[in-house]
């Protein structure tokens, strides 16, 4: 008897436990419904405001800009491709790069590049400076970066600071005088001669080639007027008061030509010394 009321009892309890158990699946089932419908309903709502929330993120280009954009596409989306994200083994990407370094490489006739060796060389521009400015504008409004402010940018200076910056920041490449050195791998330093006040700027802010880049926490707007002035108003216009500069090539010119003429000074005062004799 006792075995059989155990039997039961037993069945009786599984056959209560069948609807607690149903119920906690209906519960379960039901959550998955409204979680599904939750994300369909959030998907939705998504697909709905997605577009305009995009479009104030990607605000439209300025008139300047658009004739940037259609001189770009025309001139520099074989290598720099479309929206300028870059080709690779072509060019790199000019997001980010900002209106200066696009000033600097085409007012300076180095892009579009002819064809790809160990560093751009400075040609001819092949663009207007209102063209130039256009497409500085579309590269800056694309993705932001370093700007060449307007204006003049040699107000202010001071000559004999911009001459102490020249020597400690930028003499160890272009040579006391700005003529310019050779580098390694095939490159080297330009002459700064023909450089105008707004590609040096934009040369200090972007870095092109082998150059650093010199921000405003390295080196402040007040000082790089000073060093553009020094360049433009002592290098340049200034004449050497030792009489032949020897291209302002620095010390080893100088030590070469000194070689030259001593040995040959010498060579003919041995001369001199030995008929008299």
């Amino acid at each position: 008897m006792t075995s059989d009321n155990d039997r039961r009892r037993g069945l009786l309890a599984r056959l209560r436990g069948r609807p607690v158990a149903r119920s906690r699946g209906r519960r379960r089932l039901g959550a998955a419904v409204r979680l599904a419908a939750a994300l369909m309903l959030a998907g939705g709502a998504y697909t709905v405001f997605a577009p305009g929330v995009q479009a104030q993120d990607n605000p439209p280009l300025s008139a300047a800009a658009n004739e940037g954009k259609a001189l770009f596409d025309v001139s520099c989306v074989t290598c720099h491709g479309r929206n300028a994200q870059g080709v690779e083994g072509r060019g790199p990407s000019l997001i980010g790069v900002g209106s200066a370094s696009v000033e600097f490489q085409v007012s300076s006739g180095r892009m579009p590049l002819a064809r790809q060796e160990a560093q751009a060389m400075r040609k001819p521009p092949q663009f207007t400076d209102e063209q130039v400015r256009q497409l500085g504008q579309y590269i800056q409004e694309l993705g932001g970066g370093p700007q060449v402010p307007q204006g003049d940018l040699r107000e202010g200076a001071n000559l004999s600071t911009g001459g102490e910056l020249f020597r400690i920041n930028c003499s160890q490449c272009h040579a006391f005088g700005a003529g310019g050195g050779a580098l390694s791998s095939g490159k080297y330093a330009p002459s700064l001669k023909p450089a105008s006040d707004r590609q040096i700027y934009a040369a200090m802010l972007s870095g092109p080639q082998n150059m650093p880049v010199f921000g405003d926490n390295q080196i402040t707007p007040e000082q790089k007027a000073d060093i553009i002035a020094y360049i433009q108003e002592t290098l340049k216009e200034n004449q050497d008061q030792g009489g032949f500069n020897l291209g302002r090539y620095g010390p080893s010119t100088e030590g070469l030509a000194i070689f030259l003429v001593g040995i040959v000074a010498l060579v003919f005062a041995s001369l001199w010394i030995a008929g008299k004799s």
